[in-house]
């Protein structure tokens, strides 16, 4: 497998090792759904709607939160998917050892300063987020934590403004449309 394009076969295999990771993890929404939606619908987003067709991008897309969310290491997924994989989901992963506020004001930070690989991911988890957050936000939240979590997304999306102007423009319509209806 080369570093530069994994193949199909290892976007599959990421699939899997994904689901494996994330097994006994659900999502907040009412349902509760299978945390393993929530990568696989970045993947969606970004080949169906953003035409990405770069498998280290759509392989870290549905092992970005691997590393943060469960046991598993970037030298780990360096091992079974190459270092443009690992170095996507590194550069997208937050430091749980640090306070949640602290985390969130350094990915604001952050984001303009990671590759665009990476780049194209972060704008993928904010647009699947913004989107359960409208269809079905997690039970707990009540509306002013939906408001500050979209425009802190927001404030993210800026740290990727000319990456994929088609994936900016869903964020954008999404962000218009909470605001529409009074979530944001």
């Amino acid at each position: 497998m080369s570093d530069s394009e994994p193949p199909l076969g290892t976007f599959i295999r990421a699939i899997a090792f994904a689901a494996h990771k994330h097994r006994d993890q659900r999502r907040k929404d009412p349902a509760a759904s299978p945390y393993i939606n929530h990568p696989i619908a970045l993947a969606d987003v970004l080949a169906n709607e953003g035409g990405i067709t770069d498998m280290a991008v759509l392989c870290a897309a549905v092992l970005h939160d691997t590393v943060e969310d469960t046991e598993t290491t970037v030298d780990e997924l360096r091992e079974h998917f190459g270092e443009r994989v690992a170095s996507i989901v590194d550069e997208v992963t937050d430091d749980k050892r640090l306070p949640k506020q602290e985390r969130k004001q350094r990915q604001v930070e952050h984001t303009p300063h990671i590759s665009p690989q990476a780049k194209l991911v972060k704008l993928a988890d904010k647009i699947c987020n913004v989107r359960d957050i409208l269809h079905s936000p997690p039970r707990s939240w009540s509306v002013e934590r939906q408001e500050r979590y979209l425009h802190w997304a927001a404030a993210v999306i800026e740290g990727v403004r000319g990456e994929h102007e088609v994936l900016e423009a869903q964020f954008d319509a999404l962000y218009a449309r909470l605001n529409e209806i009074g979530t944001g």
